[in-house]
C-alpha cells in the first residue's frame, strides 16, 4: 500500500499531525501555525445548515436500465429502449432533524438523480403516492406544525393534530401514515412514488400525464410501533446502516419503475382532479406499465459531499419530460432550487455530485464558490456565437392555463372530496389486522398530549374517514385519558 503524506487543503505537505507550533515545548502557540489555523477554521465550518424538511437521510449510487419501449409516450433519452443511466438516490425522513431516529413514524423521501445524456433529470418523491396538502401556500405551515414549538422547543402532537384536523385534505395521507406503511422496515423494503403528476412528451409533440411508481423488488415490509420504538433507542441510524451494509455485502437493492399514463384530454373530465396531490389514480382506471429497473450498487465515499450536498429539484426535467398543473409541483419547481442556493451556496450545481455528465452552456456567472470558468459572451442575445435556447422545449409546456389569475381551490369533480379515498383505503385495501393496528397507532398518537378543542376535532376527523374507525379511535382515546 502506497504511503501518502498529509497535506494542507492546498496540497502542501503538512508539518505535523500531532503538535502545534509553539515557542518552546510549553507554548505559547504561534499565529503563523497556518496548518493548525486551517484545521480549526475548517472544523468550525464543517456543517452546512441541514435541510428544513428531509434533514435525516442517506443514499447510494446506482444505475437505471430501461427494459420496455415507451417511446410512444416520451422522447426522453433516459427512457429510450435499452438506455442505461447512472443515478444517485437519497432516502430520508421528513420531520426529524439530522440526529433524529430513522424509525420515527413519518413519510420517507425517495429522490433520484438521473445523470442522463440530455442533462440531469431529478425525480423527487416519497414512499407514499399522496401528500398532506394540495396547495403550496399551506406547506410551510404544515412543516412548522410537525417540527417544534417556539416556547419549549418540543415536538407536540396537539400542534400536529390541530393542523391536520383543520386541513381535511390531509386525511388520505394521515390514514396512510398511521397505518403499517407509516414505518418501513428498511429503505430497501419500501416503494417510491412521484406522488405528483408529471408530463411526458413524445417525438410528435403529444403530451401525456404520468405518475412514477418505483416498486421494491425486495417486497414491502414494515415495522410495528413497538419495534420502531425499540430500534429508535438501540440504533437511531438503523435504516442508514441497513442500506450501507447491504450494498457492502453485495446485496444490491432494486426497484422496478412502473408508470401510470393518462392521455392529455382525459384529464379534463376525469372523476378526480388528476393534479390534486392528495388523490391517487385508481389502478383500475390507469394500470401500471413496466418501464425499467433502478439498482443501487455503490456506496458513497464521502457522506457530506455526496449526500449532504446532493441537491434534487423537480424543475430538472429533460426533453420529453415536464411538470403539470399540480400546484404543489409548480411551487416546488422554485422552492427546491432556492433552498439549495440558501443552504449550500449559489453555485451548488457545480459540485461533482450535482454536476451533469454533459457539457453545460449556461449564462450563469460569478457568485460565491464558483469554480467552473465562465466564457464570453456572458449575455443573450449576442452576436458572438453564444448558446441559443431550444424552442422545442418551450412547446413542451403548452398545457399552461390561459384563465384568469385567481386564488382558488381546484374545481371539484364528481368524486372529489377529502375523505372518500381515505375511506376506500380503510375499507377496501386494509385487512382486519391492518385496520386494528391503524386504530391502535392513532389512539397511541392522539393519547400522547392532544387536548380540547383539538381532541373533539380528531374524533370528528376519523368519523368522517370511516364511522367504525372513528368510534374505535374515540373509545380508545377516552379510555386512555380516563
Amino acid at each position: 500500500m502506497t504511503e501518502h503524506h498529509t497535506t494542507t487543503d492546498a496540497g502542501i505537505p503538512a508539518p505535523s499531525d500531532d503538535e502545534s507550533l509553539t515557542v518552546g515545548p510549553d507554548g505559547p502557540i504561534l499565529l503563523q501555525d497556518h496548518y493548525l489555523i486551517e484545521q480549526m477554521a475548517m472544523f468550525n465550518r464543517e456543517r452546512i445548515p441541514e435541510r428544513q424538511p428531509h434533514a435525516k437521510g442517506g443514499g447510494a449510487y446506482g444505475r437505471f436500465e430501461v427494459t420496455a419501449d415507451v417511446t410512444r409516450y416520451t422522447r426522453a433519452a433516459v427512457f429510450a429502449p435499452g438506455a442505461r443511466t447512472e443515478t444517485l438516490t437519497r432516502f430520508s425522513t421528513v420531520a426529524g432533524e439530522r440526529g433524529s431516529p430513522d424509525t420515527w413514524r413519518d413519510p420517507r423521501g425517495f429522490a433520484t438523480k438521473f445523470y442522463t445524456s440530455e442533462g440531469n433529470f431529478d425525480m423527487v418523491g416519497n414512499n407514499t403516492p399522496i401528500f398532506f396538502l394540495r396547495d403550496p401556500l399551506k406547506f410551510q405551515h404544515f412543516i412548522r406544525s410537525q417540527k417544534r414549538r417556539a416556547a419549549n422547543n418540543l415536538r407536540d402532537h396537539n400542534m400536529q393534530w390541530d393542523f391536520w384536523t383543520l386541513s381535511p385534505e390531509s386525511a388520505h395521507q394521515v390514514t396512510w401514515l398511521m397505518g403499517d406503511r407509516g414505518i418501513p422496515k428498511s429503505w430497501r423494503q419500501m416503494n417510491g412514488y412521484s406522488s405528483h403528476t408529471y408530463s411526458w412528451i413524445n417525438a410528435a409533440g403529444e403530451i401525456f400525464w404520468v405518475k412514477y411508481h418505483f416498486i421494491s423488488d425486495q417486497g414491502v415490509e414494515c415495522l410495528t410501533q413497538d419495534e420502531a420504538d425499540r430500534l429508535a433507542g438501540v440504533d437511531a441510524d438503523y435504516h442508514q446502516r441497513d442500506l450501507y451494509d447491504a450494498i457492502e455485502r453485495g446485496e444490491h437493492p432494486s426497484w422496478t419503475l412502473k408508470m401510470q399514463i393518462m392521455p392529455f384530454e382525459e384529464a379534463k373530465t376525469y372523476r378526480y382532479n388528476p393534479f390534486d396531490l392528495t388523490k391517487v389514480w385508481p389502478h383500475g382506471d390507469y394500470p401500471l406499465i413496466d418501464v425499467g429497473k433502478l439498482t443501487l450498487d455503490r456506496n458513497v465515499t464521502d457522506y457530506h459531499s455526496e449526500i449532504e450536498q446532493a441537491a434534487f429539484q423537480p424543475n430538472n426535467t429533460v426533453p420529453g419530460t415536464g411538470l403539470s398543473p399540480d400546484k404543489m409541483l409548480l411551487a416546488r419547481g422554485f422552492s427546491y432550487a432556492d433552498a439549495h442556493r440558501a443552504r449550500i451556496g449559489t453555485n451548488y450545481s457545480q459540485l461533482p455530485v450535482n454536476a451533469p455528465k454533459v457539457e453545460v452552456h449556461s449564462y450563469s456567472k460569478d457568485g460565491a464558490m464558483r469554480f467552473v470558468n465562465a466564457t464570453d459572451p456572458v449575455y443573450a442575445p449576442n452576436s458572438m456565437g453564444g448558446p441559443k435556447a431550444d424552442p422545442a422545449r418551450a412547446a413542451e409546456v403548452r398545457w399552461y392555463s390561459d384563465g384568469d389569475m385567481v386564488r382558488a381551490a381546484y374545481t371539484l369533480r364528481p368524486d372529489d372530496d377529502d375523505f372518500s379515498q381515505a375511506r376506500t383505503l380503510v375499507r377496501d385495501v386494509l385487512d382486519d389486522d391492518e385496520r386494528k393496528r391503524l386504530a391502535a397507532n392513532i389512539i397511541g398518537h392522539v393519547s400522547a398530549g392532544v387536548t380540547e378543542p383539538v381532541l373533539s376535532r380528531v374524533f370528528e376527523y376519523w368519523h368522517n374517514v370511516d364511522p367504525d374507525l372513528g368510534s374505535a379511535v374515540e373509545a380508545g382515546v377516552r379510555a386512555n385519558l380516563a
